[in-house]
């Protein structure tokens, strides 16, 4: 009989400890996760090599891994876990993309506080204001971005037909767009591209967004958010993690400014940018560890 009940206590023990430990109590050591960066999205590099240097150094994680693909792969390998999180989904820009996806993921509430703007842009020294305007000029190309843009589709497909346009839409990557923006932009040359902002190309250039009277961009026009997703089953495996990325608030200066320490190395820009801004980080940290004490 004391036998049973002693048998009884060390199940009953194991069981309250698995129910504790499903419960979130876990620590965050010993713990991995992936954060996913989209390729030739500047913000998306920013904000994941922030994450990644807070979760490893302030919240205990051992790994945080980056990995960086393409938009469509990214927001697919978090709707199938081998992703964890992606955390530059703009809305409505993504709508189509996220609504393939939407029982696989979770969204979480917007985390850049700025204003974004997206469209066809050209230097402040050209007399134009608007998109039409484009054919009383010499440029023959728009300098484009990455396929999988959603802006790569609308201007070949709605933009240049609505207007007529003489130029052609020439798709490339974000780092060849903006080296090619570089070198027309110190010769003072013609040139039409697409921008956005937030990115360090609005401190660096002197450059004008073009009107669209005929709305040819359509959604892209509007103000969009900038938000994250992430595994449906992050939130129940792993809260601290939840917790942290979507209590993160970032303004447009403050992104702008982490871009501008380096262009080139997100990760050595974000962790100098941590120096002088703990402040701004620690209600990120704080809610994480509330979370992990759940």
């Amino acid at each position: 009989m004391k036998a049973s009940k002693k048998l009884l206590a060390v199940i009953l023990a194991l069981v309250v400890g698995a129910v504790v430990s499903g419960c979130g109590g876990s620590s965050p050591e010993n713990r991995e996760i992936t954060l996913s960066i989209a390729t030739g999205w500047d913000e998306s590099a920013v904000i994941a090599n922030l994450s990644s240097i807070i979760m490893e150094e302030d919240l205990g994680y051992e790994d945080v891994a980056l990995q960086e693909l393409e938009l469509g792969p990214v927001i697919q390998g978090v709707a199938s876990g081998d992703l964890d999180a992606y955390q530059d989904v703009w809305l409505p820009n993504h709508q189509q993309q996220l609504s393939e996806v939407e029982n696989d993921i979770v969204q979480l509430d917007p985390w850049y506080e700025g204003t974004t703007e997206f469209g066809i842009g050209v230097p402040y020294y050209m007399n134009i204001t608007t998109i039409p305007e484009l054919n009383d000029t010499n440029v023959d190309q728009i300098l484009g971005i990455e396929p999988g843009a959603i802006i790569s589709e609308r201007i070949p497909d709605s933009v240049i037909p609505t207007y007529n346009l003489n130029q052609e839409y020439v798709e490339s990557s974000t780092p060849s767009m903006l080296s090619e923006v570089d070198n027309r932009y110190n010769n003072q040359e013609e040139f039409a591209f697409v921008p956005w902002r937030p990115h360090w190309m609005n401190a660096k250039y002197d450059f004008k967004f073009l009107e669209d009277p005929e709305d040819a961009l359509q959604d892209l026009n509007d103000g969009a958010t900038i938000s994250s997703i992430v595994n449906e089953d992050l939130p129940d495996d792993d809260p601290v993690a939840y917790a942290f990325l979507n209590s993160i608030r970032l303004t447009e200066e403050q992104v702008n400014e982490i871009e501008n320490i380096n262009p080139n190395d997100y990760g050595e820009a974000a962790r100098t940018w941590l120096e002088d801004n703990r402040d701004v980080v620690q209600p990120w940290i704080d809610a994480a560890r509330e979370a992990e004490g759940s």
